[in-house]
């Protein structure tokens, strides 16, 4: 069988969602392709019928357990594989939210095999992907500005 995200025919939408709680971020490693057993962000694809918010808040209670409350849209980041052949292998868009923890205690479940708290001021120490680093730190620095 086929893995339906290679070679589609649009780009598929999926959400990563920045969790603060106090002075510490939310991560999970992967417990399935791609990027097993990798460092990320909770997040994943979006279902028909949900809003981009509804599936943040649904791929981090899955993944972790944990209520958050979505605080602001972070950024956009596209990702596009090709082949050898030049046809586009994988189109990935990610919309990234920043949240703040609400209640729980990070458990892993659905595609994480951890979940746990890092602190913020260490995130440059791990081995993320540079646009998991970016994202994170631009949420940190949109959480000190003022809502409203």
């Amino acid at each position: 069988m086929s893995d339906v995200r290679e070679y589609p025919d649009r780009p598929i939408v999926g959400v990563g969602v920045i969790v603060f709680r106090g002075e510490e971020v939310l991560l999970i490693r992967r417990g399935k392709p791609p990027n097993k057993g990798s460092l990320s962000l909770p997040g994943g694809g979006q279902d028909l019928g949900e809003t981009v918010r509804q599936t943040a808040a649904r791929e981090v209670m899955e993944e972790t357990g944990l209520t958050v409350e979505i605080t602001h849209l972070v950024d956009t980041v596209d990702i596009i594989r090709g082949d050898t052949a030049g046809r586009t292998k994988y189109h990935y868009t990610l919309i990234d939210f920043a949240a703040e923890w609400q209640s729980g205690e990070p458990t892993a479940g659905d595609d994480a095999a951890e979940a746990f708290w890092v602190p913020i001021a260490e995130i440059g120490d791990l081995s993320l992907w540079s646009e998991t680093e970016r994202v994170i730190k631009k949420a940190a620095a949109l959480r000190a500005l003022p809502l409203g």
